[in-house]
């Protein structure tokens, strides 16, 4: 792999275990929590958080019971063990600057793709200064933290319904922090992503992909390391688009290797864009039709011998004979058969249309 795909120690992975019990807390939100520089945050997280007040006690138990089933994961520091790090986090003013349509426009233009003007809108966000930055990472991180402290408290034989809407309520908070740090790098993920595309590799896939992995980026990255968060985003985001493209290819290669050994000769190095994607799309449902002809243990032998749908290697006929009970000549003869049923119905295909279309 190209030395700019390694991934850059950036970032502390590894879970971060929730606090040990140290004395029951109690379960009611924070002075901090009602802050003015939380109410853009605490209007989203209303039409998140699921009021509980009519819930049962049966509810209350069983939603207990789901949340400690659910791990919080965040990055931790040091600081987050002081008692009045919340008022001090949040009494300083992010001042984001407002979303700029040009911005958007201008993240088509540079792209140099034809792609839907709507999508410009993913880009509309300006970029962080280092401050809001790692004031949004260190308050995401803290909210989360808080989270799985009052996790920690959560006890199924005695359900409680306000600290149960106070960690949800935490989460939401955390997930507004996070989503303003994923909308100011989307650009980012636009000028990696683009970089991919090919006839095979079409943008909005790439771009999709790239999103989920700017967003797992934001979620693993240590804010206390010292550097700023776009250059661990960039190796990750990179290494993303590098997997995808690898993988779609090893898929194709299966397709083709399928096919052609049913005596359909389909590809041709020196002609790449002979068959588009759409093109690819349709003769693999044409093959999942074919063996959908196939009898139970037929259809399961050219999957495996070929490498098909979710087998991953190629099987010997001897391993499929110890999967099937039969004999090893036996599932020559079924693999046999199930080629000539194939092989006719491959003639009534008109893949020379779908070669010049």
């Amino acid at each position: 792999m190209p030395a700019d795909q390694a991934l850059a120690p950036a970032s502390n992975t590894k879970k971060t275990p929730p606090p040990a019990r140290a004395g029951k807390l109690r379960a009611r939100p924070p002075a901090w929590l009602a802050m003015d520089e939380l109410n853009d945050a605490n209007r989203d997280a209303d039409a998140l958080v699921e009021p509980l007040g009519m819930a049962s006690h049966d509810e209350l138990k069983r939603r207990t019971r789901c949340r400690l089933r659910e791990e919080i994961e965040f990055i931790s520091n040091p600081q987050f063990g002081r008692r009045d790090l919340g008022k001090t986090l949040f009494a300083e003013p992010l001042n984001l600057a407002p979303r700029k349509t040009e911005l958007g426009v201008a993240a088509i233009r540079r792209s140099g793709i034809d792609m839907p003007i709507h999508l410009g809108r993913l880009c509309e966000a300006p970029l962080l200064t280092p401050e809001q930055e790692q004031m949004l990472f260190q308050r995401m991180n803290y909210l989360l933290q808080q989270a799985a402290v009052h996790r920690s408290q959560l006890d199924p034989a005695r359900p409680s319904r306000v600290r149960l809407e106070l960690i949800d309520r935490l989460i939401a908070l955390a997930s507004w922090h996070r989503d303003r740090i994923v909308e100011a790098n989307l650009r980012l993920v636009f000028s990696i992503v683009k970089k991919f595309v090919n006839a095979s590799n079409r943008f909005d896939d790439l771009l999709s992909d790239g999103i989920v992995a700017l967003i797992r980026a934001v979620e693993k990255f240590d804010f206390d390391r010292g550097f700023r968060f776009s250059t661990y985003a960039t190796q990750v985001i990179r290494r993303n688009s590098y997997r995808t493209v690898v993988v779609n290819q090893q898929e194709r290669q299966k397709t083709v290797g399928g096919l052609q050994d049913m005596d359909l000769d389909l590809t041709d190095e020196g002609r790449e864009s002979a068959i588009s994607e759409k093109r690819w799309h349709e003769l693999r449902s044409r093959l999942s039709v074919m063996l959908d002809e196939l009898d139970r243990r037929e259809k399961f032998i050219i999957r495996a011998r070929f490498s098909l749908g979710a087998h991953r290697k190629v099987h010997t006929l001897q391993s499929l004979a110890n999967r099937l009970g039969v004999s090893k000549e036996r599932v020559r003869q079924l693999e046999r058969r199930a080629m000539d049923k194939l092989r006719a119905m491959a003639g009534d295909v008109n893949l020379e249309e779908l070669e010049t279309q």
